[in-house]
């Protein structure tokens, strides 16, 4: 036997040894990784009870997978269980869907992961035992899985070839069996899927072994890199650590590398958020999980830059991300029209933030959340969590209808009747988003796992990130087992209670995060007062001996603020958005009818009130309050006029802006005209 042979004999046996003995089972497993403060919980350790959250869950869990799961199981429709079995031999045909078909079907997949290890429901563990099978049966003896280019040989061998086409998302499709495979080990125990990714992660070794620059680049939306070092951190196999580190070598060595693809040049010489919003946050994400295994300061330099010019310029209020349909890049272009690089999906120039055509894919929001996860899994840093709080109200619950049925691809600020022309993907939601499905899948996959994000843990002890209803039963790094309770009206109110149900026997510390937010929070141990810092956008660590009925009630006031953006916005120049707590508000036309909603005028002394309101069965708090609206008139044939003056005082209504479109097709704006006074 050889001695490269061998090595991989040793890895093989090593990582099927830590497989079997593996204890933690959290979302991203943090717990061995030497250079992250904090890793999560174990899936199933947190439970929503009642209010926001709970709510939610119960649409992902009782419409939005289930009937998700059923488009992609309509051979009429999302065809996705029907490509595996073609490409098994079980049944005939050609491919249907787009070519990242197969990794979408793994987010869904995951989605009943996660929603088994919450319910415990054996329906759903029955239901991944009958669709395991098929995905193992339609991969290659070598690894290989993907289900267009295996139909395509199936049918005509010399049709296609693995890699052949840089647009092919191969390596997208395996990242995320990958992620799912290992989730499904943690929660299940079981094996069979775990093996097919271990397999399809060998291949992908080999192949980067052997492949080229040019040949390497067909990694296009990298989710693999997550993929990877998640199984490293499963199996411990130390090739898969190696390999991860290689992916971040070979970007930017090809010849034609352009910033859509973020491989132009180097990782480590990148500065900037560009290009194609989802393959760069999924590739930031990526690098941050690779920088958690080595502490590779070279790493970690080009991601604090890159989330300094994304947050500060490129974001947002929403923590949407990717302003561009299609733009031209500006940094790896030229004064000579043949070398400008064409942008698609993409972030622009710094503060280029356009609302009505904003693209804001949800799942480049949703590669926001997984880039800043796993940024504060690295540091414990509190501004990592509110951007993972804004995504989460905000621009991740916007993708989907509040009955769980219908999605948006894109997430705009601003929607008008009369915009004069059809983009490729008009705001307003739909059950199955035919050539572009992929945000469904993730919507569904993240808010099935929004409860995985709410907790930490290190060292110290327990870090308390996200508020909603619910009871966590865990078990601190020292051993100890922990319960506690958490009771509050979030994100309506801003009164949250936690309480001590089993503490653990020695000392540790309890860190609250105070959102960024929040102006004047305070804070009482079993009644009596916290004399401490309560900075916004802070952890409060409290540590003591604790016991059981001891009681932290956190107030946070939560007042409804004007928001504006920097100057350079131009097209927010003069406006506001409307922001309490971590929820952003907008306007419809529906609740000002006889009016046109981008003339209204909100004067910079507004008091608003919150009032509870229902929306298709999800109760939500409205904001009204008083304000102006221009006497608009008429604008057909109209470029430039004089200007209008102010029409009479009206009352207004915003509503969380997540919760926009579910009342029909009509006028939403963010962004409000201001009045200073």
């Amino acid at each position: 036997m050889s001695k490269k042979r061998l090595q991989i004999v040793v890895w093989m046996l090593i990582g099927a040894v830590t497989v079997l003995t593996a204890q933690n089972k959290s979302l991203v497993n943090t717990s061995q990784s030497p250079y992250a403060k904090l890793t999560g919980v174990n899936m199933g350790d947190v439970h929503w009870t009642k209010g926001f959250w709970a709510d939610r869950f119960e649409v992902c869990r009782n419409s939005m997978s289930p009937k998700l799961l059923k488009t992609y199981m309509d051979p009429k429709l999302g065809h996705a269980i029907q490509n595996f079995q073609i490409a098994a031999g079980q049944d005939t045909g050609r491919f249907v869907g787009p070519s990242f078909q197969d990794g979408d079907f793994y987010k869904e997949f995951e989605s009943l992961v996660s929603l088994y290890a919450q319910t415990g429901d054996k329906k759903l563990d029955q239901l991944m035992d009958e669709i395991i099978p098929v995905i193992v049966k339609a991969q290659r003896a070598d690894g290989y899985l993907h289900t267009p280019t295996i139909i395509a040989q199936r049918n005509n061998p010399k049709e296609a070839g693995a890699f052949a086409d840089r647009l092919n998302f191969e390596t997208y499709n395996m990242g995320h069996l990958m992620t799912a495979a290992c989730l499904h080990y943690r929660v299940t125990g079981k094996r069979t899927l775990l093996d097919a990714a271990i397999k399809a992660a060998d291949f992908l070794y080999d192949f980067y072994k052997k492949a080229s620059p040019e040949l390497a680049r067909n990694a296009i939306c990298p989710s693999h890199y997550m993929g990877v070092v998640e199984m490293y951190r499963t199996t411990r196999d130390p090739k898969y650590l190696e390999l991860s580190k290689s992916l971040i070598d070979i970007r930017g060595m090809m010849k034609e590398g352009t910033d859509d693809n973020q491989d132009r040049v180097p990782f480590r010489q990148q500065t900037k958020a560009m290009g194609h919003a989802v393959r760069a946050n999924y590739l930031y994400a990526g690098v941050a999980d690779v920088f958690a295994e080595t502490g590779d300061t070279s790493l970690l330099r080009p991601l604090n830059l890159i989330w300094n010019n994304m947050v500060d310029t490129k974001m947002y209020i929403t923590g949407g991300c990717g302003a561009l349909y299609d733009g031209v890049s500006p940094y790896g272009t030229s004064y000579n029209p043949v070398e400008i690089q064409k942008t698609h999906q993409s972030f622009g120039r710094d503060y280029q933030l356009p609302n009505m055509t904003a693209y804001n894919e949800t799942c480049a929001n949703i590669g926001n959340l997984l880039f800043n996860w796993r940024m504060l899994q690295i540091t414990g840093d509190a501004k990592y969590a509110d951007v993972v709080e804004l995504v989460l109200y905000n621009s991740l619950l916007s993708g989907v209808s509040l009955d769980g049925v219908d999605f948006c691809y894109t997430n705009p600020l601003s929607q008008s009747t009369n915009f004069p022309y059809k983009m490729r993907w008009m705001g307003g939601r739909i059950p199955y988003i035919a050539l572009s499905n992929c945000c469904p899948p993730n919507t569904t996959r993240t808010v099935s796992e929004v409860q995985d994000y709410a907790y930490n843990l290190s060292k110290e002890g327990l870090w308390v990130n996200l508020y909603g209803g619910n009871e966590i039963n865990t078990t601190l790094e020292n051993g100890e087992k922990i319960q506690v309770v958490q009771t509050t009206d979030y994100p309506w109110e801003g009164a949250v209670s936690l309480e001590l149900k089993k503490a653990p026997k020695k000392a540790f510390a309890l860190f609250v995060r105070i959102p960024g937010w929040c102006k004047g929070a305070s804070l009482t141990v079993n009644g009596k007062e916290e004399q401490t810092n309560m900075a916004s956008s802070s952890y409060v660590k409290l540590e003591r001996k604790w016991k059981a009925g001891d009681k932290v009630e956190l107030n946070l006031p939560m007042e409804a603020k004007l928001m504006e953006a920097n100057p350079l916005v131009e097209e927010s120049r003069n406006q506001v958005a409307v922001k309490r707590g971590p929820v952003v508000y907008c306007m419809e036309g529906v609740d000002l009818p006889g009016s046109n909603i981008f003339g209204v005028t909100l004067p910079s002394d507004i008091k608003f009130a919150p009032k509870p309101i229902e929306i298709d069965g999800a109760k939500l708090a409205a904001l009204e309050g008083k304000a102006f609206v221009e006497n608009t008139g008429d604008w057909s044939n109209t470029l430039y006029r004089e200007v209008s003056p102010l029409k009479k005082e009206v009352t207004v209504r915003l509503i969380p802006y997540f919760a926009w479109g579910n009342r029909g097709q009509g006028d939403m704006t963010v962004w409000m005209n201001l009045l200073r006074k």
